[in-house]
């Protein structure tokens, strides 16, 4: 996969996962300026969450390269 596509999917999942929060609290309908701070705080925190999770399936499918400054960051 290439970083272009990476980002895609990346991008396709967190839009996934806020997709979902907004639908678990009925507000698929409201417009984006209804939103509050912790809204878009909670939208941003799984988006994260699930971002991490896809990151780090990459980087065991790749056997988590030492050098990578990303899995050094994830996995300490």
């Amino acid at each position: 996969m290439t970083p272009d596509e990476w980002q895609a999917h990346v991008t396709r999942e967190a839009a996934l996962e806020i997709g979902r929060w907004l639908e678990a609290r009925g507000r698929l309908h409201a417009p984006i300026a209804s939103l509050s701070l912790g809204d878009l705080e909670a939208m941003a925190s799984n988006a994260i969450s699930r971002w991490i999770v896809l990151q780090s399936e990459k980087l065991q499918r790749a056997g988590w390269p030492p050098e990578d400054p990303i899995g050094s960051f994830l996995l300490g």
